[in-house]
């Protein structure tokens, strides 16, 4: 059995049966099926969607859901560690199960009207249906309360206008969760499918960063649904920010995963390489990059398996997981520069992964609320007072 990575406070022995077999089972798909073409996918700027149905057939998306809701029914821990695994390989990876569970399973599991629980839940448990979510604007992201998307009713049915932008999944998506406001301006979740008309969608290029993973998009023009589209037990702003939580709750995992490859790699790499008399490892500078790393990483791993178990308790706030999501961003943003200062220059070559984790570590770090957004969450909820403006 594999360890969760340097498990330098036996976090290992906090792990049931069950959730060591998950977290190996995810391991060994990502060393078997992922490491040998992600190279290649990351240079051509194109995400391995024939990975998706073997994703679904392991139940790692919504693996935390029950699993007549398409999940798997596990903990929030072995979820983690699923997650924890997939950015292990990419941060691509992992975005697109974050995305197919906690932000397009989720709310149609918690929000959704049998129909549609019955329509899509199933097919997206398994892959065989991809989804996306539409929150983010062209000129809203750490602000969605200013969100111009609008929903308009027309008799029985609702034309929404507006535009969704940095969407992953979005031109390969079957359903999109899509967010926007009603003439009272209260926000509302619609129920997209690909193939709508006035529903279109392209992709952005010219990323440097989470260059393995679709980014889209998406642009409604007088699309015209029926109420059974709607979500119909969610209304204002509460629910995709509830969807938010659900998705930095995965994303805080997953940055330890990416450090844990950067780590084991530089690591790897200082006993091998030789300079002067010794491998790189026996010098005073390098060993001190490598205790500062497994020291943030540590830390890192101590803050998920908490937040794992409270939120298996029922006991999970939303600032616990901006605190969650805060810190491992920004300890991977540190972790993997370290990684690549001790590789030197082959450390810019995709033989070796830390360059490639740094550059999609900027987007982790940005997406899902900045660091700075996550800051002010925090300090709200220790002084009682916002400061958003």
């Amino acid at each position: 059995m594999i360890e969760i990575g340097p498990d330098f406070y036996n976090i290992t022995d906090l792990l049931t049966e069950e959730e060591l077999l998950i977290q190996q089972t995810a391991y060994d798909f990502v060393q078997a099926e992922f490491m040998p073409v992600i190279n290649d996918h990351y240079e051509n700027a194109t995400f391995p969607i024939e990975l998706v149905a073997k994703l679904g057939k392991l139940g790692f998306m919504g693996s935390s859901l029950p699993r007549e809701s398409g999940g798997a029914g596990v903990s929030n821990v072995a979820y983690g560690l699923i997650l924890h695994e997939l950015e292990r390989g990419d941060s691509g990876l992992r975005s697109f199960a974050s995305v197919q569970g906690a932000l397009v399973m989720y709310p149609i599991h918690a929000y959704g009207s049998k129909d549609q629980k019955a329509k899509w839940l199933s097919e997206l448990g398994t892959g065989t249906k991809i989804g996306c979510f539409g929150l983010t604007e062209p000129n809203f992201g750490s602000n969605p309360g200013g969100m111009v998307t609008r929903c308009e009713k027309d008799g029985d049915d609702w034309i929404i206008n507006g535009n969704k932008m940095w969407i992953t999944n979005g031109s390969i998506a079957d359903v999109a969760v899509v967010w926007a406001r009603d003439k009272e301006g209260i926000v509302r979740g619609f129920l997209l499918e690909k193939g709508m008309e006035g529903f279109t969608s392209s992709d952005i290029h010219g990323k440097l960063s989470l260059r393995a993973s679709v980014t889209s998009e998406l642009s409604m023009v007088n699309v015209r649904v029926s109420d059974a589209s709607r979500l119909p037990n969610i209304k204002g702003l509460k629910g995709p920010l509830a969807c938010l939580t659900q998705a930095r709750y995965g994303i805080a995992w997953g940055m330890v995963g990416a450090t844990v490859d950067c780590y084991n790699t530089a690591l790897d790499y200082s006993i091998e390489r030789k300079q002067f008399s010794k491998p790189i490892g026996g010098y005073q500078l390098t060993q001190a990059k490598l205790a500062e790393m497994v020291t943030q990483i540590t830390e890192a791993q101590l803050l998920v398996y908490r937040l794992g178990r409270l939120k298996d308790e029922g006991k999970m706030t939303f600032q616990q997981v901006s605190m969650a999501k805060r810190n491992n961003c920004a300890m991977a943003r540190d972790v993997a520069r370290m990684a690549r200062e001790i590789l030197g220059a082959n450390g810019i070559i995709e033989d070796y992964s830390p360059m490639r984790h740094m550059a999609n570590i900027e987007s982790v770090y940005t997406y899902e609320g900045t660091h700075e957004m996550h800051t002010l969450i925090l300090g709200q909820e220790v002084t009682g007072m916002e400061a958003y403006d």
